[in-house]
């Protein structure tokens, strides 16, 4: 077989053949934040057998916090889907 070394060469990709641009990006890294703030507001001090924690039930851990991370994973989809500026 002969060597395809000095046929083949890899040649890099043109911005307009790559699938995702800067925009995608920085709108990615913007969901992925809104995802974890989400997942943040969540957090708490849990209830125990011995000790009743009342702020299980607060808004900001069964409305807010999930409802920023719902947002944040539509915007990751979003942001994927989007095209990339043309040049």
């Amino acid at each position: 077989m002969e060597s395809k070394k000095n046929t083949e060469r890899i040649m890099p990709e043109s911005e307009a053949q790559k699938p995702l641009g800067r925009r995608n990006f920085i709108a990615m890294a913007v969901a992925g934040a809104l995802i974890v703030l989400g997942f943040i507001l969540m957090l708490g001090a849990p209830s125990t057998e011995t000790e009743f924690n009342p702020d299980i039930f607060s808004a900001r851990r069964i409305v807010v916090g999930p409802a920023l991370a719902f947002i944040g994973f539509v915007a990751m989809a979003i942001a994927i889907i989007i095209k990339p500026a043309k040049k």
